[in-house]
Parts: C-alpha cells; sequence; structure tokens
C-alpha cells in the first residue's frame, strides 16, 4: 500500500497544521518532522483517513478513499487520540488494546499476551513509567494486530524522553514486516534517525533486488529446461511406418476370409 499526502493543511493559513507533503508505503518507515502538542495528533488523524484536510489530497494506492484507508491504517499512541490514560496499569492498556483488535481479553489472555510481547516484568506498572522502548513495542503490536491493518502511525514516541536509539529497532521491524510506517517525530530526533531510515532503506533495495534476481535465475532455469526436453523430443528417430501385409490386422482378416471361402467348397464336396 502507499498513501499519498499532497499540500495538505488544517485551519485557516494552515495555522493548525502548515502545509505538509509525504508519503509513506509498504516495508519502508517515512519519517515527518511536526513540532507543538497538537500538529503531530492533527497529521496523523489526516495520514490515516480519520480527519479530512482543509487543503491538499490525500490518496490511497492512487484513489482518494478515506474508508480504505481508515481500514488499512491505525494510530499508535497519539496524544488526545488514541494515548491511553498514564496511570492505567499495563494489564488494562493491553486488555484494552486486545478488545480493539477482537481478540480474547480476558485476564488469562492479557496476561498471556503480556508474556508473549516480553513485559511481563512491566504488567503491574503504570504506563507513563513503562520504559518508551517497550511502550512503542507493546502498543505497536497490538495496534498491529487488529484485522486487515497494514499501516501504523508512530506518533511521538520521542514525546516521553529516552534515547531514539532503543525503540528504532520496533519501528524498523515492523517495516521488515512489510508494514507501511509513518514516523511522526521532533526535528532533534529526525536528525538522529536519519542515517537508521537511510540505512533501512538501502536494506530493503538491496532484499528487493536480490528477490528480483533469484526469480530472473528461477525463469532462465526454467527456461533451459523447456529448450532441453524440446531438443530431447526432436533428437528422438521417428517411428518406421507399418506396411498392410505385415499387420497383424491384416494378416488375420485375410485367414479369415480364406477360411470363409474354403467352408463353401467342403459342403459342396461333401
Amino acid at each position: 500500500m502507499k498513501v499519498i499526502l499532497s499540500a495538505v493543511s488544517k485551519g485557516e493559513n494552515g495555522q493548525n497544521l502548515p502545509e505538509t507533503s509525504l508519503s509513506y508505503e509498504s516495508g519502508r518507515v517515512t519519517l515527518a518532522v511536526v513540532e507543538t502538542a497538537q500538529r503531530p495528533t492533527l497529521l496523523a488523524l489526516m495520514a490515516t483517513g480519520r480527519m479530512a484536510p482543509d487543503a491538499g489530497t490525500i490518496t490511497f494506492d492512487g484513489e482518494p478513499d478515506s474508508e480504505a484507508l481508515r481500514a488499512s491504517t491505525t494510530i499508535v499512541d497519539a496524544p488526545d487520540a488514541s494515548e491511553h490514560v498514564g496511570d492505567l496499569k499495563l494489564t488494562a492498556v493491553v486488555q484494552e488494546e486486545l478488545m480493539f483488535a477482537g481478540l480474547p481479553s480476558g485476564r488469562a489472555a492479557t496476561l498471556r499476551a503480556i508474556d508473549e510481547l516480553d513485559a511481563t516484568e512491566y504488567a503491574t506498572w503504570q504506563l507513563t513509567n513503562i520504559p518508551v522502548a517497550v511502550r512503542l513495542h507493546v502498543l505497536g503490536e497490538l495496534a498491529a494486530a487488529r484485522p486487515g491493518i497494514r499501516g501504523l502511525v508512530l506518533t511521538t514516541p520521542d514525546r516521553h524522553g529516552g534515547d531514539p536509539a532503543e525503540w528504532w529497532p520496533t519501528a524498523a521491524e515492523f517495516a521488515r514486516r512489510g508494514l507501511a510506517v509513518l514516523l511522526i517525530v521532533s526535528h532533534a530526533t529526525a536528525d538522529d534517525l536519519r542515517g537508521e531510515v537511510e540505512a533501512l532503506e538501502s536494506e530493503r533495495l538491496a532484499a528487493l533486488a536480490a528477490a528480483a534476481e533469484e526469480q530472473r535465475l528461477a525463469e532462465l532455469a526454467r527456461l533451459a529446461e523447456l529448450e532441453a526436453e524440446s531438443a530431447a523430443l526432436a533428437a528422438e528417430p521417428a517411428p518406421a511406418p507399418v506396411s498392410a501385409s505385415a499387420s497383424p490386422t491384416a494378416a488375420t482378416a485375410a485367414t479369415a476370409d480364406t477360411a470363409s471361402t474354403a467352408a463353401p467348397e467342403s459342403k459342396e464336396r461333401a
């Protein structure tokens, strides 16, 4: 999937969100630099088809289909939109996210999910006190588990502090799994991660090139196999023609004719 935002803005003269253009697509992490408290959430809402811009256009796989865009994307941890109350314990947050995903959300299922996310030691912690890397991993994985989700908008994880290098691997892993990832961050964080994003893109392009080469070699091998089969068939000697006199069927017919002719003669002599 590919989402393109072209010169979108919100508010009179872009006061709420200045004119912004970007795209994000499957298998990539796209950095979006947006400052202030409210603008990242506005961009996240527009990038997922949940808010219409006052100016500009948004397309989903080439079409202005906000309904399909909403169904295929989700916002992770955006202030005033999808952010959980900070004093909730992780168990309550995970239980709520499991419900959103349509998955079993009883106590046992919740604890099992936390364990599978390698966050058991934080199960009783309040969300606001959980390390940023753990927070993004848990919330991102649960958001990605919702039916039909193909894109994630990770909204200002850097606002919780910490080193971006600690939570970047989570964002990168989502992209490696084929999800489209839009990462909304501050200027400082974008500067810190730009090299990582470029390295991930180089990795993606190398993987695509390797897959294309593998497919090309497979097609060449199959073509060679077909040519060998064709040459083998052409080299086989043609079957010798069979004469009518040598044909067992003809001989049998001839014998039968002789027998039928001789029979009346025998009767006459008798």
